[in-house]
């Protein structure tokens, strides 16, 4: 009896640790809110051939194409993946406050490169793209980590109907922002310049955003040498993705670079292994109304403001104002680490 007891207790023993082993290797829920474009698709692909992640949805906002569009070519990509049961739900139609601004001239008329993909298999969601954020957040309270990798609009929608998101998600990791000189202009980066008050919702909803920005993404590079190992696998996705590496790297190359910044893989790269990069703690806010500088994420690298009190007629500084940091700012990535990764995993290895 006393040996059937002990047996019962090591057997116990060992499912719980079975059972703990199991929890910490299931994948992350995503939600991945996007605007298809070159570096989208890439992003998209590489959290679909990742099995640390379970991509829930995706949503479209509208950014490097107009929003039918980007619906188009998301409901492709699950296609081509052979994925349709990721939701695919279609969501703003334009920024909050200003007219889109779309990039075919970075991305093909089509968003992708001009390549072709069959019409696709899978169906769009009847839902608001926010909406299913919501929806879906409340689900999996502490589960969902949120990557939005285009404008912020859908984001922003979805935090200011349910500003309790803020406290339910998982995880927010954009790609969007620069603490170190725009895309776009001397400022600002693509995607918060294509919508700033909605970028300005986002980093102040009182959720710990982490931030990779175009800075870092312009020294995480996809090369020639890359795009020539994507070819030779011959897999339906690493076929497409070597078009589409190969009209970004030619749009890349006739502009100064030299290889093709991997923006929008490199977040999804960081909700798969946070390692790839350095992150630093900051207050961001996003500039709304500057001349030369509508769309630029300014980052308080210091940790405090100086506060000038009048003295007679002139302003003293006479103390320090400490200020709480609202994201960890992506500052040095793995580059080649990081790329390796995406090329095995788009090439099935």
């Amino acid at each position: 009896m006393k040996r059937l007891r002990i047996t019962s207790h090591l057997i116990l023993f060992i499912l719980v640790i079975l059972a703990n082993g199991s929890a910490q290797t299931a994948p992350r829920r995503v939600i991945i809110d996007t605007d298809p474009g070159v570096d989208d698709a890439m992003a998209i692909l590489l959290a679909l051939n990742s099995p640390e992640l379970k991509v829930e949805a995706l949503t479209v906002v509208p950014g490097n194409v107009e929003a039918s569009q980007g619906l188009e070519n998301a409901l492709k990509l699950v296609s081509l993946a052979g994925r349709c049961d990721v939701l695919v739900a279609g969501g703003a139609q334009h920024p909050l406050n200003q007219k889109l601004i779309t990039a075919q001239f970075w991305h093909g008329k089509n968003g992708l490169a001009g390549v072709d993909l069959p019409a696709p298999k899978c169906k769009a969601d009847a839902r608001f793209g926010p909406d299913l954020i919501i929806e879906m957040v409340h689900k999996y309270p502490h589960k969902i980590t949120l990557i939005p990798v285009g404008p912020l609009t859908n984001i922003a929608l979805a935090v200011s109907k349910d500003p309790g998101i803020a406290l339910l998600v998982k995880d927010i990791v954009i790609m969007g922002g620069s603490i170190t000189g725009g895309n776009v202009d001397g400022a600002a980066e693509a995607n918060i310049y294509n919508d700033p008050e909605a970028a300005q919702i986002v980093f102040n909803a009182g959720w710990m955003v982490t931030m990779i920005g175009s800075d870092v993404g312009e020294r995480t590079l996809i090369t020639r040498k890359d795009v020539t190992q994507l070819q030779a696998s011959h897999r339906p996705e690493s076929d497409f993705i070597g078009k589409l590496a190969d009209f970004y790297l030619t749009r890349s190359e006739k502009s100064g670079y030299q290889g093709a910044a991997m923006y929008d893989p490199l977040a999804v790269g960081v909700v798969i292994d946070p390692t790839l990069v350095t992150l630093k703690n900051m207050h961001v806010d996003v500039e709304t109304k500057g001349e030369f500088t509508r769309g630029e994420t300014v980052a308080n690298r210091m940790g405090y403001d100086e506060n000038n009190v009048l003295h007679g007629d002139h302003y003293e500084i006479e103390d320090l104002v400490a200020l709480k940091p609202n994201a960890r700012v992506c500052v040095a990535s793995d580059a080649d680490r990081f790329v390796r990764l995406f090329v095995d995993r788009i090439s099935g290895q």
